[in-house]
């Protein structure tokens, strides 16, 4: 009985290898992934905030076997000399050999500059740090916060990791008082009295791809391998669009981008209240 069933096994894994897309068409026949999902299921996801103890904040997201850990660091810089109010918020995503055997040394990647460019496109249209608040004396000295997104293990959907992990090290930061003394011109840090840093919105990614004419949520490295197209969805905490990120591909139909909204709407729902217990769990007392 058992080398039956171990035959069985060998046979359906060198169908999948031979046949992936074939292999997965039988399941979403049925509605259902081959790890079980449902077509409009997340898998399991888990954060850890103050990951890093020597940055100003950090957090460690999991997203099924994709893992991704962001590191804050706070520095002082002259503000911009069009926006002389403002401080910065710099996101890089890194994408090292260590994560999967898809990525190489070397200069960052073209999946790690998108990544890049698309989290900071979500920081300047969700507006969710305002850079008003990162000037600390005008024209002279403001914040620049370094935003470092690595990618630990692949396993597909990096844009909700990496924006889910960058959110949960935003509310992780705490910025010290500053002053500039008057005399040296030079800035003054108390490091004893520190304010969280303000979120003014709250962005959560959700990612869909196209298998055929079936729309799935939170590909894996496979399924986004096999898709014909995909396709991501940033709302906030009030259910507004903050992005639709769709990368080329195949077209989505309008009830089905609907759909995906819907999906996204009470994804936002899932992260926050995940995010709200544990952001709860290490408040300082």
């Amino acid at each position: 009985m058992m080398a039956m069933a171990m035959a069985a096994a060998a046979a359906a894994a060198g169908f999948r290898t031979v046949e992936p897309l074939e292999y997965y068409r039988r399941f979403l026949k049925e509605n259902c992934r081959p790890d079980g999902r449902d077509l409009g299921e997340f898998r399991t996801t888990t954060v850890n905030i103050g990951s890093i103890t020597t940055a100003d904040g950090s957090a460690l997201v999991k997203l099924g076997n994709t893992t991704v850990i962001c590191g804050i660091k706070a520095e002082f810089a002259a503000p911009p000399i069009d926006s002389s109010n403002k401080g910065y918020i710099v996101p890089n995503v890194d994408l090292p050999p260590l994560c999967s055997s898809r990525f190489r040394p070397g200069p960052p990647g073209e999946e790690a500059q998108a990544a890049s460019q698309f989290i900071a496109d979500v920081i300047e249209n969700s507006q969710m740090v305002q850079k008003e608040d990162l000037c600390i004396v005008e024209e002279k000295i403001a914040w620049v916060l370094y935003c470092d997104i690595i990618c630990l293990d692949y396993d597909g959907n990096l844009l909700d990791a990496c924006m889910c992990a960058l959110l949960a090290a935003l509310k992780n930061v705490y910025l010290p008082a500053v002053t500039v003394n008057e005399e040296t011109g030079l800035a003054e840090v108390n490091f004893k009295e520190k304010t969280p840093l303000t979120i003014k919105k709250q962005p959560v990614a959700t990612s869909f791809v196209l298998l055929d004419t079936v729309i799935i949520v939170d590909p894996t490295a496979e399924e986004e391998d096999l898709a014909t197209g995909n396709l991501t969805i940033v709302t906030d905490e009030e259910g507004k669009l903050c992005s639709v990120y769709k990368p080329g591909g195949s077209v989505i139909t309008g009830t089905k981008l609907q759909d995906c909204i819907s999906r996204a709407t009470v994804r936002h729902k899932e992260v926050k209240k995940l995010m709200d217990k544990m952001i709860k769990s290490v408040q300082p007392t």
